[in-house]
């Protein structure tokens, strides 16, 4: 699709149900969810097992073909929880998995199809086990890299980047970029210069999402009802 035809209200009305379907579907299977989120697509977020809890405006972004998925398997009863914090983004194909503990802190970023796990689910000699386990701890404004992986008893320090397609077996400490499988850090990031997060691009929701909404009433003034259906049933290259 070259351009949204959607006509404002066709979008608006959109947004509310996914909003719905957010709070009807999802938040029952959340031991937490904060305010402000964003979800794109939600029903193809995949919600298994407790406790799972995020944080205030988050946003999950998924898609047919790349689901998020976050599943605690607990590996001892009373153990296993994921723990997402505050502005944190998944971007489709997400998965996390926990047997014993993975948090993300607040501002955190997993780009499309990152693995975090901290399990390695089955034993080397005993396949039924869920095998060795060791918490994950993913510190704030961590950005991961398309495709990477990141293993059972990993710490990743605050405002790391961690390479697309990387394999995260040691930990990473903060400030660095690390590439590679394994994953090793290859630049050190500039102490001096000042770290915008995504909790400054929220620091304002009411203005933000109010010049969001403004953007839409220009963006798509033009679109009419007849005109979207017309694009959905007959698409041609002008569109």
């Amino acid at each position: 699709m070259r351009k949204d035809h959607r006509p404002y209200f066709v979008k608006r009305l959109y947004h509310r149900i996914t909003v719905a379907y957010v709070n009807h579907f999802i938040r029952p299977q959340l031991d937490s969810l904060g305010w402000g989120f964003t979800f794109m697509k939600p029903w193809y977020v995949k919600i298994f097992g407790a406790p799972i809890r995020i944080g205030r405006f988050a946003t999950l972004v998924a898609a047919s073909d790349s689901r998020i998925r976050l599943s605690v398997w607990p590996d001892q009863p009373g153990r296993g929880e994921i723990v997402i914090g505050d502005y944190c983004m998944l971007c489709p194909g997400v998965r996390i998995g926990a047997a014993q503990a993975v948090v993300l802190q607040d501002n955190c970023m997993l780009a499309g199809n990152v693995y975090v796990t901290d399990s390695d689910w089955h034993g080397i000699y005993n396949r039924i086990s869920v095998g060795k386990t060791a918490p994950v701890t993913i510190n704030s404004n961590v950005w991961i890299g398309d495709s990477a992986i990141v293993c059972k008893g990993v710490t990743i320090g605050e405002n790391t980047i961690i390479g697309a397609g990387a394999v995260v077996v040691d930990d990473i400490p903060a400030n660095c970029i690390a590439a590679g499988n394994p994953a090793k850090v290859t630049r050190r990031l500039d102490p001096a210069r000042r770290m915008v997060t995504r909790a400054q691009f929220f620091a304002d929701p009411a203005t933000l999402f109010a010049g969001f909404d403004a953007f839409d009433r220009r963006w798509l003034a033009q679109n009419t009802f007849r005109h979207w259906i017309r694009h959905l049933l007959f698409p041609s290259r002008s569109d």
